[in-house]
């Protein structure tokens, strides 16, 4: 089977004979050909010529053209600041002091979006024979975070009928994007939306469900096959995303593959992702990357099955360890026998927590992948700042990003499980949900002295 018909063979639940590898290589393409990020997703022969790479080192069966949940936003009026090893993060909010939604929607003429195609239509040419290629766009929860901050979250209680107007604002956006992405020639079109994992099951029913089986139908409709991703502990959200009726989903490692996959088996759908971005493949070595393929694929049963890292992975990832997943993918048995007595050195040396119990101002310290790359920690970020914001000097904040070994460290060392989560004075205030600001201010309030 070439790789293509191994990626749509899982998404058909069709058994096969290995689980196909789809390597979401970002901004990490650029890595590749010694581009930023800002060079990579701003200039289309930069952007195709990374990909080639990609292709040519990593051997995908199936991979994604490019992975920036900010694409729509920034025709959508928000600004972008850029980075040199992360995609663009959104710093305006057109929408938070607006009640009605404007009229304008992303055509395939605006911004970013005719490079994007023009370069999902050249690789379609030279490996959609070969490779399955997905088109990824923002998720409307997280578009709609976008577009209105951090009081998307207050009005999920507060002002329900606006979140269900930006709702489906958003969604009429993330057709448009479908209906371009289908004239290109796409195999899989795929939403992204991390911001699913901060919201509870009953919000999901409430603003999500309704949504999401819309656009799942919708790509039905066009003869392609999706994928529902997400970031960060979804589990609480997954039968729910199962129920929205898509092909397959894709997961971080917030989640053991084997307990998504065993909801995921129920609805019989595919299921990717899981590979860690910082403590494997970033920071560790090629036997810890092989490791974790061959204990992942050995903990479920291959059919709906799809090895990829958790999301996007990050710019500096060594390519060896990319390398080498590649190579354990393709031969599960030979580097099980390999690596049966491997132990992993593990990452990050040991570090002092503050005196918690002596503090004389409360310690916020909020725990992300890396606020400017993560939607969800983004958003906590800010939630976080907020609150500086109105208690001042009263209270101290810092962020710990996971993207760096001494935030790995600090989040082993106080046991932190999940990503994005708040803490105050070392204890787990909120753990993947973005906190209401009022409840927010109130349990911060009952630390100060």
């Amino acid at each position: 089977m070439t790789g293509k018909e191994l990626v749509i063979a899982a998404f058909q639940h069709a058994d096969t004979p290995r689980a196909p590898w789809v390597p979401f290589a970002g901004i990490h393409a650029g890595k590749l050909k010694g581009y930023n990020a800002q060079e990579l997703l701003t200039d289309g022969e930069k952007l195709v010529e990374s990909l080639r790479e990609v292709h040519r080192l990593y051997v995908p069966d199936g991979m994604p053209i490019v992975f920036d949940l900010q694409l729509e936003a920034e025709i959508l009026g928000c600004d972008l600041m850029w980075s040199e090893n992360n995609p663009p993060s959104v710093t305006s909010h057109p929408l938070a002091n607006q009640d009605e939604m404007p009229d304008k929607f992303v055509e395939k003429t605006d911004g970013r979006v005719p490079l994007i195609l023009d370069a999902c239509r050249k690789m379609k040419a030279e490996f959609g024979d070969k490779t399955a290629l997905y088109g990824l766009f923002c998720g409307p929860f997280t578009l709609a975070s976008h577009l209105a901050g951090t009081r998307l979250f207050k009005d999920m209680k507060k002002n329900p009928e606006y979140v269900h107007k930006i709702m489906d604002y958003c969604t009429k956006n993330a057709l448009r994007m479908i209906d371009y992405y289908a004239e290109t020639g796409m195999d899989i079109v795929a939403p992204v939306d991390p911001l699913v994992s901060q919201i509870s099951p009953k919000a999901f029913e409430e603003y999500l469900a309704g949504p999401y089986s819309e656009l799942f139908k919708h790509i039905r409709e066009k003869g392609l096959h999706s994928s529902f991703f997400v970031c960060g502990n979804a589990l609480p959200n997954i039968e729910n995303m199962c129920k929205t009726n898509p092909d397959g989903i894709s997961i971080d490692e917030n989640i053991p593959m084997a307990t998504a996959k065993e909801i995921t088996d129920r609805y019989n759908l595919a299921i990717g992702g899981n590979i860690p971005l910082t403590t494997t493949m970033l920071f560790g070595n090629q036997q810890d990357n092989m490791k974790f393929v061959v204990d992942m694929v050995g903990s479920v049963a291959r059919k709906n099955l799809i090895v990829s890292p958790g999301c996007d992975m990050p710019y500096d990832v060594p390519l060896e360890n990319v390398i080498a997943v590649a190579e354990a993918v393709r031969d599960i048995d030979k580097y099980r026998e390999l690596l049966k007595n491997y132990e992993s050195a593990g990452v990050g040396a040991d570090v002092e927590l503050p005196d918690y119990a002596n503090a004389v101002r409360p310690y916020v310290e909020a725990y992300t992948l890396d606020s400017a790359s993560c939607a969800a920690c983004t958003y906590m970020w800010a939630v976080v700042n907020d609150a500086k914001d109105h208690f001042g000097d009263r209270i101290e904040i810092a962020e710990y990003k996971y993207t760096t070994k001494d935030g790995i460290a600090r989040s082993k060392k106080l046991g932190v499980a999940n990503l994005p989560s708040v803490y105050i004075n070392g204890e787990l205030a909120y753990a993947s949900v973005i906190p209401n600001q009022e409840e927010f201010f109130r349990k911060i309030e009952s630390y100060i002295k």
